[in-house]
């Protein structure tokens, strides 16, 4: 069993695009070496837990309720929440070694001990959360696969949302933003059959960002660009 594919052998399409980008910088790559094992959730990889123990979130952060951001790209909003949200425990998923670079330099500056780094695709982390254990999940600016070819392999498909929706806790919020309009079509289409309900009541709820919300770097080359940008929030039925 390799890391591209699931529990039943069979092969996963990625919905995120690189692995890693240009040279790290020698302190990015000092954190990683000093900080990263550390931070981990626990045994998640195929490789270090081919039976797919579920992980022991208590062990990790206590009696804390469990947040999960999927992809978290640079960090900001990852150190954001949990700078905001000491009485919660944060787990990040990001295949993106360039990116876990750089939120570690980030947790390194704002001293913050709430949070656990998975450097890889957050569906082994499907695989190994138990059931009911998360209170809240963030999917923030995903890779957009703007080909229609390629909508497949967007997050936003029952593939990855039916696993998200078992280690979600009934009631869970699960947000969105994304600035690509047919991301926005697709999300409303698929999240409710995942067993998830809207929460807008006006075109308002989902055109203003959420008030704990920090911009991204992200959502920033949206704004430069004149895309505009969508704030989804669904509840988990």
């Amino acid at each position: 069993m390799t890391d591209t594919t699931h529990k039943s052998g069979a092969p996963w399409r990625n919905f995120y695009g690189r692995f890693k980008g240009k040279g790290l910088r020698s302190a990015q790559e000092r954190y990683l070496d000093e900080d990263l094992a550390a931070l981990s959730p626990g045994a998640v990889s195929w490789e270090d837990n081919p039976e797919r123990t579920p992980l022991e979130l208590p062990k990790v952060f206590g009696d804390k309720d469990v947040w999960l951001e999927i992809g978290f790209g640079g960090g900001e909003h990852l150190v954001h929440q949990a700078a905001e949200n000491p009485q919660v425990g944060i787990i990040g998923a990001e295949p993106y070694i360039n990116g876990v670079a750089m939120l570690l330099g980030k947790v390194r500056k704002a001293g913050v001990e709430n949070l656990a780094i998975y450097p890889g695709d957050a569906r082994h982390l499907f695989d190994v959360l138990p059931d009911a254990s998360i209170s809240k999940a963030f999917l923030l600016y995903p890779d957009p696969w703007p080909k229609k070819r390629h909508h497949r392999r967007r997050f936003v498909t029952q593939e990855h949302l039916e696993p998200l929706a078992r280690v979600l806790k009934p009631g869970a919020e699960f947000r969105v933003a994304t600035d690509i309009a047919d991301y926005v079509r697709q999300t409303l289409v698929e999240v409710p059959k995942a067993g998830f309900e809207w929460l807008a009541e006006a075109p308002a709820d989902w055109r203003t960002p959420w008030g704990d919300w920090i911009s991204t770097r992200y959502e920033q080359k949206a704004i430069r660009e004149g895309r505009p940008q969508h704030y989804l929030t669904f509840r988990k039925i």
